[in-house]
């Protein structure tokens, strides 16, 4: 190709745009989230998680830079139903109808759990998830689906809301599917005794419990894949299970950005709320 000489000069001497100054800082920020949690996003909370960390970025720029780079996020995979329904049990009734929302932590949670291949064999892991800001308050990883495998998840989210200062108190509400480990009546008796009410979804309804589902969904695309930052080997053991779930709960809680907070953690969606319950507000004065 015939250049000039003067192209060529100028060229040689010409300083970096603006433009690539700036995408060159993103790339940095792209390429260090490899590898890590925050590395499985796509470009929508990608966006969300550069802005959070200071960077002035438009979704145009995340989406060219994030295309060059052939960075995308994980796509879940088609999940696999676990719960086995036991039709002679006496349920609870459906106290939810779809509404997996709540005015307040504490008044709405979910639980389900689901099953992780290990060179041991199957292990199970529940959830229980705050309706209010999608966090998990509990969960529990067993090499048998058995009633005490949802029992301890549901302690072990009374116990951590008790020491976080925020415990349960009367209206709680625990909505599941109709597995016969929610429908039995060791389960029953805990609920029970811990005042909280019963809720079971109906038989047969792909969405009776959608947020517990959408939770393990997650769950099983962000920290069980061969290729998730979380993983540090093969599962081997019920052991390896129990750290996994732990490193990724803990993520999930305190750096994840669901869509649906508006990009904010569940664990500072739920600071929020309790600030402004704290917060005085102005005093009024009195007409002159």
């Amino acid at each position: 190709m015939q250049v000039a000489a003067r192209t060529f000069r100028a060229w040689k001497h010409a300083h970096p745009s603006a433009r690539d100054l700036t995408d060159a800082v993103i790339i940095d920020e792209l390429l260090a989230s490899v590898g890590t949690p925050e590395g499985m996003y796509g470009r929508r909370k990608m966006l969300a998680h550069l802005r959070r960390r200071g960077h002035d970025v438009s979704g145009r720029r995340v989406d060219r830079l994030m295309r060059d780079l052939g960075m995308n996020g994980l796509v879940r995979g088609r999940g696999i139903r676990t719960t086995i329904q036991d039709r002679n049990a006496a349920r609870a009734p459906d106290l939810l109808e779809r509404d997996f929302t709540a005015p307040a932590p504490n008044q709405r949670w979910v639980a389900d759990f689901t099953y992780v291949r290990t060179w041991a064999g199957f292990v199970y892991v529940s959830f229980v998830i705050d309706c209010y800001s999608r966090a998990i308050v509990g969960w529990h990883a067993a090499t048998t689906k058995t009633t005490p495998l949802v029992t301890t998840a549901l302690r072990m989210g009374l116990w951590r809301r008790d020491r976080a200062g925020h415990p349960t108190s009367d209206g709680l509400i625990h909505h599941s599917d109709a597995g016969s480990q929610f429908t039995s009546v060791s389960f029953a008796e805990t609920l029970a005794l811990e005042g909280i009410a019963a809720s079971i979804g109906s038989i047969g309804d792909a969405y009776d419990n959608a947020l517990a589902e959408s939770t393990i969904g997650l769950f099983k695309n962000e920290a069980i894949r061969d290729d998730s930052p979380f993983r540090n080997g093969p599962l081997k053991t019920v052991d390896n299970v129990e750290w996994v779930t732990a490193e990724w709960v803990d993520w999930y809680n305190a750096r994840r950005l669901p869509t649906t907070l508006g990009n904010v953690p569940p664990e500072e969606f739920e600071a929020a709320y309790y600030a402004d319950l704290t917060t005085p507000s102005q005093p009024v004065l009195a007409p002159a």
